[in-house]
């Protein structure tokens, strides 16, 4: 079964910059998709960005698109998420997760890789971004 273990998280100003890894042990299936996702205090998760472990899809949320880039690594079983432009209002627990299905015939292209529908998850990694 994978294991899910996220690291790079910490403390920054705003408009500093973060890049968070997921390593993942045991096998990925190259057919699925990984996730990152994001839950302040208070706040309901967010799905942050996802992309698909074989080929060239990735979806952003509104709220970090064009400050946030999500990578793989497919040989290290690693997938980032580089931030930069960091708000106050980024500050969260980031969780990364695998094992969702790929829709390749979705008719809604933001839902080719599912927004929550994920059956591994990370423990987590904390971002704090100070004004």
């Amino acid at each position: 079964q994978v294991q899910l273990v996220e690291s790079g998280g910490g403390s920054v100003q705003a408009g500093g910059s973060l890049r968070l890894s997921c390593v993942a042990s045991g096998d990925i299936d190259n057919t699925s998709c990984m996730g990152w996702f994001r839950q302040g205090p208070g706040k309901e998760r967010e799905a942050v960005a996802r992309i698909y472990i074989g080929g060239d899809y990735t979806y952003y949320a509104d709220s970090v698109k064009g400050r946030f880039t999500i990578s793989r690594d497919n040989a290290k079983k690693t997938v980032y998420l580089q931030m930069k432009s960091l708000k106050p209002e980024d500050t969260a627990m980031y969780y990364c997760a695998a094992d969702g299905v790929f829709n390749y015939y979705s008719f809604d292209y933001d839902q080719r890789c599912p927004e929550y529908e994920y059956n591994t998850w990370g423990q987590g990694t904390q971002v704090t971004v100070s004004s």
